[in-house]
């Protein structure tokens, strides 16, 4: 597994007033959605491709375009949503599936309630939106979850993450035998008693959506 912290000043600047407690929703919404494409510029380097020839008005050329399958955008859940707009702006003709996954806060374990996605996966490259690493639990099993339907190259885009959650998610995907990249924000400091980034943002679903779960 590999793990990218993007280190970009304006990646930073947003990131700064994404923390900040007074930030309200909507603006929360928007710089999510902007965080989320400079992200995605990043996270799709290795995006597949194959070429084209095209006629410009001048005379024709050689290109590339998006390889078939195309690329699967899977947002976890209830927070993952927020994160899609500025993800699909960078890959507008990609497909999107969509993964309910749910945290027990006792156990911080991650269970699925609910799946739109395709039943095979064979030769997909998937690119997984949820806006934390914290215990690693819930990226896991979602990794696990699209590999057992076939994914062979993942890359999970997030706002924050933890040293814990990057540690466990390394533990529980060793030997998985699919390529897996996190591509994030930051890494913060540390993980509290109860499983939240620390300093981090909070409950990212509760400040893009303003309701408690």
């Amino acid at each position: 597994m590999r793990t990218h912290v993007v280190d970009h000043p304006l990646v930073s600047h947003k990131l700064t007033t994404l923390r900040d407690a007074a930030t309200d929703s909507p603006t929360f919404r928007r710089l999510t959605d902007e965080l989320v494409t400079l992200l995605a510029y990043e996270a799709t380097r290795d995006v597949r491709v194959e070429p084209v020839r095209v006629q410009t008005p001048v005379s024709p050329t050689d290109g590339v375009k998006l390889s078939s399958p195309r690329p699967l955008v899977v947002p976890i859940l209830r927070a993952g949503l927020g994160m899609l707009d500025g993800m699909m702006r960078l890959l507008p003709t990609a497909e999107v599936g969509f993964l309910g996954m749910v945290r027990n806060e006792e156990t911080l374990e991650a269970s699925t309630y609910a799946e739109r996605l395709p039943e095979d996966l064979s030769g997909r490259q998937c690119y997984v939106l949820d806006p934390m690493l914290a215990t690693g639990g819930t990226l896991a099993a979602a990794v696990q979850f699209l590999v057992d339907r076939g994914a062979d190259h993942i890359t999970a885009i997030t706002l924050l993450a933890a040293p814990e959650g990057q540690a466990k998610l390394e533990r529980m995907l060793e030997g998985i035998g699919v390529p897996v990249t996190v591509v994030t924000a930051a890494m913060d400091e540390r993980l509290n008693e109860v499983g939240y980034i620390v300093p981090g943002l909070g409950d990212a679903g509760d400040r893009l959506y303003g309701l408690a779960q």
